[in-house]
């Protein structure tokens, strides 16, 4: 089993959080301690959760837990955005490293489940 620290998939949702975590230092203090805050804790939320299934032999719920708080995250994004706190280009971004990380984590799914 590779550590968990070594998987893609950390490595993209590491660089994720590592984003949110800057992006969220510009917020004004409205946003920055409620819209902020939480998306923070829900990127080592899914960063603890991949430890969890790498670690796991019943991985079929923590990948549920995961999609569950990464659908989550990904809405706060759409919000940010939506409140324009997000420029077209770190809106790309955080999209496209969104897209990354759920087809590695479907990938990775799909494959412990025939295993």
């Amino acid at each position: 089993m590779a550590l968990y620290n070594d998987l893609p998939v950390f490595k993209d949702v590491y660089k994720l959080t590592l984003r949110i975590f800057e992006l969220t230092m510009g917020f004004s203090r409205e946003f920055k301690h409620s819209l902020g805050q939480d998306m923070k804790r829900d990127c080592l939320t899914l960063l603890r959760d991949i430890y969890r299934i790498n670690r796991s032999h019943n991985k079929a719920p923590l990948f549920d837990a995961f999609l569950d708080d990464f659908e989550l995250l990904k809405l706060e994004i759409r919000l940010c955005a939506d409140l324009k706190l997000l420029s077209l280009v770190r809106q790309a971004e955080l999209m496209e490293l969104t897209d990354t990380i759920g087809k590695q984590i479907t990938g990775w799914r799909n494959s412990s489940s025939g295993a």
